[in-house]
């Protein structure tokens, strides 16, 4: 970390201090130069997609930005970290582009991106971290071929970047639920012993999106758009797979998968195999349960929050009694 070279600050200062001057400086870019953003199209399938229309939207541009400079400062620079902030800078500034084009890119583009980053985020891991896996529970470790487990990553952090960015439709949602499971996952690497330094990004990040969040509770003044949704989804990813146990992504990320998976597949099959199913439900899942159960968008939110804390609490409390008893 510069900081430390420069006032010889230790770490554990130097995260509290990083967190906290974080959120101070997201806020104060995301107040004053909002106004540089793009303005939302809309979407025009979506639920209420027209209120979105005229906001700026793109924020992950400058949230993201600010998290990946504060993660410099003050967590201990090291080159798999520093390809981390790079790879999620690139999905950041994909997003953004995307976000102010004129005409939407197309799924292909963008898959093609996303598949990339996922890619090279797979390599960087199993580069420097190893490819190492802890069966969630059991506690065995057991290692996978260096292929197989880049594919199995690259899976993962697609996964992760699509559904984060699903999800990413109503105020406030996609930015509660990532601080959930961001919270969520720093519980469970302090639970099991993993990287304390990697846990540094997350107070980070956690903080950014807090600031974030201030602006996009319902009703919201800016959206992060996919500059932020899919920045998002490549740090999730990368904090599964600091923690060794991939599958602990099934329970600390639940709502986001459930809520995006499902039109995924969805669109998916209808578009390649011309096999049509949940007709008559709509995707993402918070488009149905605004449209059809009625609920409006701090319900969605609040409710889909609490889902994702009592999940993962159940898992937490179970990992703890394990460890202990």
């Amino acid at each position: 970390m510069i900081i430390h070279y420069l006032t010889d600050m230790p770490f554990p200062a130097a995260a509290i201090a990083g967190t906290f001057s974080a959120f101070a400086a997201a806020f104060i870019v995301l107040a004053f130069f909002a106004k540089i953003l793009p303005m939302d199209h809309g979407r025009a399938y979506a639920v209420d997609g027209t209120k979105s229309k005229g906001k700026p939207t793109g924020a992950g541009l400058l949230f993201v930005t600010v998290f990946v400079i504060f993660a410099i400062l003050f967590i201990p620079l090291r080159i798999e970290y520093m390809i981390y902030y790079l790879l999620i800078e690139s999905a950041m500034i994909a997003g953004y582009l995307d976000d102010g084009a004129k005409s939407p890119w197309s799924e292909y583009r963008k898959g093609l991106i996303d598949l990339a980053i996922s890619f090279l985020t797979s390599l960087t891991f199993a580069i420097y971290s190893g490819t190492s896996l802890v069966f969630p529970l059991l506690g065995k470790e057991f290692a996978l071929p260096f292929p197989v487990y880049l594919i199995l990553g690259t899976l993962l952090v697609w996964a992760s970047i699509n559904v984060t960015n699903c999800t990413d439709g109503v105020d406030g949602l996609s930015s509660s639920i990532a601080l959930v499971s961001i919270g969520s996952i720093l519980i469970f690497s302090q639970l099991i012993g993993t990287s304390a330094v990697w846990s540094g990004t997350m107070y980070i990040m956690a903080a950014v999106l807090l600031a974030y969040l201030w602006f996009n509770t319902n009703p919201s003044r800016l959206l992060m758009g996919d500059a932020g949704s899919r920045a998002i989804g490549v740090f999730l990813a990368v904090c599964i797979m600091q923690t060794k146990q991939p599958l602990t992504f099934f329970v600390f990320c639940f709502v986001f998968l459930v809520d995006g998976i499902a039109g995924i597949i969805k669109i998916t099959l209808k578009r390649f195999f011309h096999i049509h199913i949940l007709k008559n439900v709509l995707t993402p899942f918070h488009d149905h349960f605004r449209k059809t159960l009625g609920w409006s968008n701090p319900q969605v939110t609040s409710r889909a929050s609490i889902v994702q804390i009592l999940l993962s609490c159940l898992y937490l409390c179970i990992v703890y009694i394990r460890l202990h008893w």
